[in-house]
């Protein structure tokens, strides 16, 4: 809930402020007096990320019969050390690690992140749980805004303009957004202005409501985990759906990097394409 305040400040401080608004990232004064504050009291960014690595990677097959996907390498490091450079990046080193198939090489390979940079948790599946049973898993830690994504693609985004998006839009869940040509392989976002609507998951060429795909990285409310089923269950197509109900599910597009890496010819398009984070 926001509160109306009255401010006195010199007249050259206010004519830097009124600089920034571009009336779209940055709607008006008052809103870039808000995020100036959100920045200078470090509450620009989420503090805590939570992975899912717990997916067998079928598709990837035969690389996964000896090692789980979040360590198939990619330009010298496993797939998943790119998205904890992505998170150490935007000041993020507060991580979960949801694993299951063969997740004792990931916790061999990553320990508790020290070297990395970041400051490693796991939380472990004893069975199959989804992309939403996971959370469940981790409820005692989740107790602020989140970053959630799949370990298994690779993103180059703005973590803190999406965060800021995020907040300032209300959402109880925000979703990345990225554009592809041939949306027909994905759950497509049908938009009304920045909310969606619904996800049309793999629909046919041609019949798509936009060329916008979710990039499998979301920022999350801990209320949200009042909705996650007990089991096994699906975070696009049993929470998500719940949350657009409610128009509280938003979309960020974003025009950075993404790569796809489940199946053997998108793993070889990213290891020729990808730009690693620095």
């Amino acid at each position: 809930m926001k509160e109306r305040v009255t401010l006195t400040v010199e007249q050259s401080i206010l004519e830097a402020v009124d600089k920034r608004v571009d009336g779209f990232k940055i709607k008006n004064r008052s809103h870039a007096v808000e995020l100036l504050l959100m920045k200078a009291m470090d509450q620009s960014k989420p503090k805590m990320a939570f992975i899912l690595a717990g997916g067998k990677g079928t598709r990837l097959r035969p690389i996964t019969n000896e090692i789980p996907k979040p360590l198939v390498p990619l330009h010298d490091k496993p797939i998943l050390q790119h998205t904890l450079d992505l998170f150490k990046k935007h000041g993020i080193t507060d991580i979960i690690i949801s694993i299951g198939y063969k997740g004792d090489k990931i916790k061999e390979y990553f320990g508790n992140g020290k070297r990395f940079g970041v400051n490693i948790q796991y939380v472990e599946e004893t069975e199959p749980l989804g992309t939403a049973g996971p959370l469940n898993l981790a409820r005692e830690y989740l107790t602020d805004t989140f970053v959630m994504c799949n370990a298994d693609e690779l993103k180059n985004i703005d973590l803190n303009e999406m965060y800021l998006f995020h907040k300032e839009s209300g959402a109880a869940a925000t979703l990345a957004l990225t554009t592809v040509a041939d949306p027909s392989q994905y759950g497509v976002a049908k938009l009304m202005g920045s909310k969606i609507q619904e996800f049309i998951e793999k629909p046919a060429p041609g019949t798509a409501p936009s060329n916008l795909i979710n990039a499998g990285l979301y920022i999350i409310e801990p209320p949200v985990l009042d909705l996650v089923p007990k089991g096994a269950s699906s975070i696009e197509r049993e929470v998500f759906p719940k949350i657009a109900t409610d128009g509280k599910l938003f979309g960020f597009p974003f025009s950075g990097q993404w790569f796809d890496t489940g199946t053997l010819e998108r793993y070889e398009e990213a290891m020729q394409k990808w730009n690693d984070i620095v």
